[in-house]
């Protein structure tokens, strides 16, 4: 009876306003949790597989769910059709779902005897392969952008047979398999019934027509490769492993349909300096520890070129800075771009000269002593530069007013940076 039928969007585990996609989604997972091939002899699997494609076959068909939104089960309960519940399944097409149970390369399925509506035929106009090729571009290609010439092979229509390939003077013939359709049918015997499995025919390949007086020209393909050269627009910021489509360059249509397209994978290398993470860069920049003391200009590479930077006095190693709008320019707006952030790396001097030691001991006496050895101070014996210093002041008590006087400890810790760095 109608009235002990489950609700149909109970039956799927959707709401009642779902989507088609929706509808198909939750069916599918059912389908396949269910069928009968998948659980042999159990007769609940296969009463809950006739249940789902009963709520499917109703409500993946508009005219059919309207009605039964409005009347429930009672708008099918005097159908009289062959399909369960007293409605048709004819006209519903289950063929991209059930694929993968009975095989059928592509083909589509009729059950229960119906006519399986909804299917492309295989001999109308199909739209043509896309063709991939891989180009290979210098980083700095990808930052400003650039146009390439790439060369290939491409399939261009016969002037000859003027695509038919037939030869001149000769016409194609209706395939004798398919009757002219490009399809096949096979039938065969499964629980619920007949299944017709619909096939792309295998003698015309879909087309419906044999060429029996081949073009000499194309050889019956009806196409001629010929050596292309096509110019790539390649825009200011693109990744490595995008692809840019150029439209109707791929593989030529079927039966009068449009050609595919051209999809052109761009692979950019690595820059020694440079590290791109979606439009943004990442450099280090060595600093000299004077510099990172006392700050000043320094000159930074950037994708645009050099910049001048102010290092900021006392700045330790590891620190980042970031430079606006010197990154990556964006696909949608190449005025729009990314930043570039400046790792420092303070760099400290393998070797001093004596003088050079001197004066970095002396500017070490003015800092605290919390990270020097602690020793006994009664204990601790002046060294050789303290003694130099020593004398060096008392030395310098007695000639006052002469002309000669040492450079301040600033100067000094400059002139070794100069030493070093410059």
């Amino acid at each position: 009876m109608a009235d002990q039928k489950r609700d149909y969007y109970e039956v799927l585990g959707v709401a009642k306003n779902a989507s088609a996609d929706e509808l198909k989604k939750a069916y599918r997972v059912l389908a396949k949790k269910y069928h009968p091939d998948a659980n042999p002899g159990d007769k609940e699997a296969e009463a809950k597989f006739k249940e789902a494609s009963e709520a499917y076959a109703v409500l993946s068909d508009d005219e059919k769910r309207k009605q039964y939104d409005q009347f429930g089960h009672a708008a099918f309960s005097n159908g009289g059709g062959p399909g369960a519940g007293g409605f048709d399944f004819s006209d519903i097409d289950l063929g991209d779902i059930f694929g993968s149970f009975f095989g059928g390369g592509g083909g589509g399925f009729d059950f229960f005897g119906g006519g399986g509506g909804g299917r492309r035929s295989s001999n109308s106009p199909q739209k043509g392969a896309n063709i991939h090729y891989s180009l290979r571009i210098k980083f700095d290609e990808a930052v400003k952008g650039c146009k390439k010439e790439i060369t290939l092979d491409m399939k261009e229509e016969c002037a000859t047979c003027h695509g038919s390939g037939a030869k001149a003077g000769t016409n194609p013939v209706t395939c004798s398999k398919c009757g002219g359709s490009g399809q096949v049918t096979y039938t065969q015997q499964s629980l619920f019934g007949m299944v017709r499995n619909v096939q792309t025919c295998p003698d015309c390949h879909g087309t419906g027509k044999i060429v029996k007086d081949k073009c000499p020209d194309c050889r019956g393909t009806g196409y001629i490769t010929r050596r292309k050269t096509i110019e790539v627009d390649i825009p200011a910021g693109i990744d490595d492993g995008q692809a840019i489509r150029i439209r109707d360059k791929g593989e030529p249509g079927t039966n009068g349909g449009p050609r595919g397209d051209l999809l052109v994978e761009v692979h950019v290398p690595s820059h020694p300096n440079f590290q791109r993470d979606g439009y943004d860069i990442y450099s280090s920049v060595p600093i000299s520890f004077t510099q990172a003391a006392l700050g000043g200009d320094i000159r930074i590479s950037t994708v645009d070129g050099d910049v001048i930077y102010t290092v900021k006095p006392g700045t330790q190693t590891d620190s980042r800075v970031r430079l606006r709008g010197k990154g990556m320019p964006t696909l949608r707006n190449k005025d729009v771009r990314g930043d570039h952030y400046i790792t420092f790396i303070v760099q400290t001097p393998a070797s001093l000269t004596k003088e050079q030691k001197r004066i970095l001991e002396e500017l070490d006496e003015t800092f605290e002593t919390r990270y020097r050895a602690k020793g006994n101070p009664a204990e601790a014996k002046p060294n050789a530069s303290q003694s130099t210093s020593s004398a060096a002041k008392d030395e310098g008590k007695g000639k006052k007013g002469k002309s000669s006087k040492r450079k301040s400890f600033v100067d000094n810790i400059k002139d070794i940076g100069r030493d070093f760095f410059e």
